[in-house]
């Protein structure tokens, strides 16, 4: 089970059963002058998203594209949070679009779901337009960046991506959050 999913739903258990516990005594037998607050901590070492977040909603296309790099992270052996530093990526770059050549549009040669640019060493167009073989590209990137599963996740995704827009990556970390806790066990 996602490890950030599991460790919230450990949280709201958590605090239910404080509220039974502690409240429903107090309520339903106490004297209301006799009452006193319980103050009950709640810690989470789940990483926080940095600043303002984005969301979009996804069509089929975009969901099948989640469904692939989920995939290709668990071929590559890696946990949930590289799924969700690639998610993050991907909606950054090609908003979970696996976009082909798009003319004076495009950005130098960059195509697929993370952008990536044949003339950069990424792999050939037609591999770049593979959601699993561009995923995997992506997580190998990832892999030699030391300390990625610690890091902010616009950190590692710009360590990886080399963007003109470092803090991009950062805006979309609570949808791939989202994303990957509805789609890592489907």
């Amino acid at each position: 089970m996602n490890t950030i999913f599991r460790k919230g739903m450990l949280s709201v258990a958590g605090l239910a059963f404080a509220g039974g516990v502690f409240a429903g005594p107090i309520v339903a037998h106490a004297n209301p002058v006799d009452a006193k607050p319980v103050a009950v901590a709640v810690q989470s070492d789940a990483p926080k998203p940095q600043g303002d977040q984005s969301h979009i909603a996804l069509n089929d296309e975009q969901t099948a594209n989640v469904k692939a790099i989920i995939a290709a992270t668990k071929k590559a052996g890696l946990p949930e949070r590289a799924a969700v530093i690639s998610i993050a990526t991907s909606l950054q770059e090609s908003k979970l679009e696996n976009l082909g050549h798009l003319g004076d549009a495009n950005d130098h040669d960059s195509l697929g779901l993370f952008q990536q640019r044949p003339s950069s060493g990424w792999g050939t167009p037609e591999q770049i337009t593979n959601p699993e073989y561009s995923t995997t590209a992506f997580l190998k990137g990832l892999k030699q960046v030391d300390g990625w599963q610690d890091m902010p996740l616009t950190d590692a995704a710009q360590t990886v991506q080399v963007s003109a827009y470092p803090d991009a990556y950062a805006q979309w970390e609570q949808q791939a959050t989202d994303l990957v806790a509805q789609h890592w066990n489907s």
